[in-house]
């Protein structure tokens, strides 16, 4: 079940929001290594929705982590844009996910003693710029947080919480939003209505999103899922449905 290599193609590199060429993640040494990627090049198409799947340690978060400046690879690149983020400094590394990525967690990861309001615009506030008031206005509307913009976390359910954290991701407009399993603590309803905002930033804002996620009915949301195993790309699907998610998944388990 292999793919073919789409990084390494000039012209989709050259239009990738984001791409990985040759990239590997070790940990421990001799008898203790663990490879938890092993030489992956992947590219991710400006103005899409991609889902990361695969087994239980296969690699997905770890990939996840490297492409978003997270986790440092052990050998390879990976690029934001034309950015490679080998070359940066931590400072500068730090400024670039502040102002080019937004991020979505399954924990939520808000500020207790801030209201919602404060918890959306705080990465633009760190960064010391303004906040575009209309666009706040339309994405807190979109969200359905009008009315819970003076509420602390405490105050707002699980599924209020996570649409305060996609309002965050949302509001400083950046160039992908990367979510790390960002319905895992949802019902269904509540998960819904997050992929529900994550498919319109793309359908109507030409947003990029990826996540990675154990949910076939979340990775059926996406343009397109990768499947990873014992680190490497083994499959991929365009358009998927449940069903054929599932289909995959199940021969990858065989394997």
């Amino acid at each position: 079940m292999s793919t073919p290599d789409p990084a390494a193609d000039p012209a989709t590199a050259a239009t990738a929001a984001a791409r990985a060429d040759e990239l590997t993640k070790t940990y421990g040494s001799g008898d203790t290594l663990i490879t938890a990627l092993d030489h992956v090049s992947i590219s991710f198409t400006a103005g899409e929705f991609t889902a990361i799947m695969g087994p239980s340690g296969s690699g997905k978060s770890t990939l996840m982590h490297c492409m978003a400046g997270l986790d440092t690879p052990t050998a390879g690149h990976t690029y934001l844009g034309t950015t490679d983020l080998a070359t940066l400094n931590d400072k500068a590394l730090t400024k670039v996910r502040r102002d080019r990525l937004g991020f979505i967690f399954q924990s939520f990861n808000l500020v207790p003693t801030l209201t919602a309001a404060e918890n959306i615009t705080l990465p633009t506030d760190i960064a010391g710029k303004k906040v575009d008031q209309a666009w706040f206005d339309e994405i807190t509307g979109r969200l359905g947080l009008t009315d819970r913009l003076t509420h602390r976390p405490a105050e707002l359910s699980g599924g209020q919480q996570q649409r305060v954290a996609c309002a965050r991701a949302l509001v400083s407009r950046p160039e992908i939003i990367v979510g790390d399993e960002p319905t895992g603590n949802l019902d269904s309803n509540s998960s819904a209505e997050v992929l529900d905002i994550l498919r319109t930033s793309v359908d109507r804002d030409d947003q990029t999103v990826v996540i990675v996620t154990h949910d076939p009915k979340a990775a059926s949301y996406a343009d397109r899922v990768v499947f990873l195993a014992d680190g490497r790309i083994v499959e991929e699907l365009r358009d998927p449905t449940v069903e054929s998610i599932l289909a995959v998944m199940s021969r990858i388990e065989e394997l």
